[in-house]
């Protein structure tokens, strides 16, 4: 998945916890946000306000808890393991691997899925 269609994606599903994610809309997802977050300080600190980049935080907080329980979706986990971030750095550690894990092949208790790539299916195949 390129970046546009996995930002996208993600921001149109921004309160949907159920599904799967792929990787790549995880990733890209983080791509965008670091550089939303780095235009979003830099105008806070010309405007010489710290507000900007809460205010950002607010506004993705919500999108990126549903992706990250998607995420956990497609390497068959609960959702309730992004609370693992909760911890300071273990938690985030861990949930870094375990975004970097590839997803379950075929389909699991959460759906097919989220992009065909995954299963080395083609689209048409799964049609």
């Amino acid at each position: 998945m390129k970046f546009g269609p996995a930002v996208t994606l993600t921001l149109r599903r921004y309160a949907v916890f159920a599904g799967r994610a792929s990787r790549s809309e995880c990733w890209w997802f983080v791509v965008f946000n670091l550089g939303i977050g780095l235009a979003a300080a830099a105008v806070g600190n010309a405007m010489q306000d710290p507000d900007a980049l809460r205010a950002l935080s607010l506004l993705v907080l919500l999108p990126w808890i549903t992706l990250a329980v998607r995420r956990l979706h497609d390497i068959d986990r609960t959702g309730w393991w992004v609370l693992l971030g909760l911890l300071p750095v273990i938690g985030t550690i861990g949930l870094l691997v375990l975004f970097c894990i590839p997803g379950t092949p075929g389909g699991n208790r959460f759906g097919q899925p989220a992009d065909p790539s995954n299963d080395g299916q083609s689209s048409q195949a799964i049609a």
